[in-house]
């Protein structure tokens, strides 16, 4: 009698039930195809041993924790790389954290990325488990998304520009002269070589600046988003100037009236904590605008441009001098990562729509040029400065926000390299309605 027979009248034994087929937990590197096409350029391995890509690679991306994968998984793209980096729980093995640009450049060329199905995503996270999708807390850098900034006023009203400043600006004086160097400069400098020291390219920059503004012993210079007061200090120290800058970063202001005591330079410079829309009605010989624009919002262009434009006399010369796209078309707004992290409600046009909002306010363009490679230098420089002093900046702004600045200066780097973004400084006189102008026919400079 086999073990499925039964006698008549005996109960028939139901078959025990065969275990439920469970699919096994899907780990990092699944998680890794999922979302990539081939092999990646650098070896990425996970907190539960597995890996993908070449052991040689020389780069290791590691993710060390559940939460970092979450991050990656609640937060597509930039974002939430940015998180998980930003928190320690992505980790870069094989370049410093306060540069690393090897590492960016390799995954920007290399690595193919792809969005799974839908039906793919929802296998891959009931492996991972729904528990995944659950997004952790951000790390303490970030800002508000956009939406919840609408508390603290429309975009680029003055309270809310004044507190996107802040978050960027009022940092550490002590962590950002690590980073800048002595002369405090947090725009493009402008090298005659690759041979020049970042100082040297510094001074380059504003020598260039007071030269196409003409400036001269006694003239009244106006200089807006002043940060910590270079320009305002060259220009009263090289040329004379009674200088003036303006600024809505309290630590930069005060900063900038310590290093003017210092300097010996009180009663020829001055720096106030003002937003440029507060700025003296005043008739200066000369307005520089070194690094603003990017923060005033592209609608805001032409009330900007009108402030500036009344704030010199006849004849007078502004220099607008900012970041822009390369694309005059390419959206305005800036990605999650800069947007969170680094610049909040900043924004970027392209250059024709720069020059074309400086000439509809009256102003008349006089000479223009694009300074994008000098800006991928710049920062290198200051990638160089982070790493070289980056114990005494985590000493002061803490590990995230340090690997916050390396990570965004080496991707700034990049895209001023591939000519994603460009640095573009315009010069332009209040010429008056019957065109007659006392600018020279030819540069009164030297390019």
């Amino acid at each position: 009698m086999s073990l499925t027979d039964r006698e008549p009248g005996t109960a028939s034994i139901p078959p025990e039930p065969s275990p439920v087929t469970r699919r096994p937990r899907a780990t990092v590197a699944d998680v890794v195809r999922a979302l990539t096409e081939g092999v990646p350029p650098i070896r990425i391995t996970g907190y539960d041993g597995t890996g993908v890509g070449p052991a040689d690679s020389g780069i290791t991306l590691t993710v060390r924790s559940e939460r970092g994968l979450s991050y990656l998984i609640t937060a597509p793209g930039d974002l939430g790389l940015a998180r998980a980096y930003v928190s320690g729980d992505l980790v870069l093995d094989g370049v410093h954290p306060g540069d690393p640009y090897e590492a960016l450049r390799l995954l920007k060329d290399e690595l193919r990325v792809r969005t799974p199905t839908v039906t793919e995503m929802v296998e891959l996270v009931r492996r991972l488990g729904w528990e995944r999708l659950l997004p952790p807390t951000p790390p303490p850098q970030e800002a508000l998304p956009r939406w919840r900034r609408l508390m603290g006023g429309l975009r680029h009203s003055r309270s809310r520009d004044s507190t996107a400043i802040s978050h960027h600006y009022d940092v550490s004086n002590a962590f950002y002269e690590r980073v800048l160097g002595p002369s405090m400069t947090y725009t493009c400098a402008v090298f005659r070589s690759g041979q020049d020291t970042l100082e040297q390219a510094q001074t380059a920059k504003y020598d260039l600046v007071a030269q196409k503004l003409g400036l001269r012993s006694g003239m009244r210079l106006l200089d807006v988003g002043c940060g910590w007061g270079g320009m305002v200090r060259h220009a009263a120290r090289e040329y004379g100037v009674r200088a003036l800058g303006v600024t809505l970063s309290a630590a930069q202001a005060q900063w900038a009236r310590e290093a003017i005591e210092r300097e010996g330079l009180t009663g020829l410079a001055e720096v106030r904590h003002l937003d440029y829309r507060d700025a003296p009605r005043e008739r200066f010989d000369a307005v520089s605008s070194i690094g603003l624009t990017e923060h005033v919002g592209v609608r805001n262009y032409p009330g900007y441009f009108v402030a500036l434009r009344d704030r010199l006399r006849p004849d007078g010369r502004l220099l607008n001098h900012c970041i822009t796209r390369a694309d005059n078309r390419a959206p305005h707004r800036s990605g999650a990562f800069i947007d969170r992290y680094v610049f909040p409600d900043g924004e970027l046009a392209g250059p024709g729509r720069l020059i074309g909002e400086i000439h509809d306010v009256g102003l008349e363009v006089q000479h223009e040029e694009n300074l994008r490679r000098h800006y991928a230098l710049t920062l290198a420089a200051w990638g160089r400065n982070l790493v070289a002093n980056w114990e005494d900046c985590v000493g002061e702004v803490g590990a995230g926000t340090a690997r916050v600045w390396g990570l965004y200066m080496a991707g700034s780097r990049l895209a001023f390299e591939r000519n994603g973004i460009q640095l573009h400084q315009v010069l332009a006189t209040r010429t008056g309605p019957d065109g007659r102008s006392r600018h020279p026919l030819r540069p009164d400079w030297t390019p």
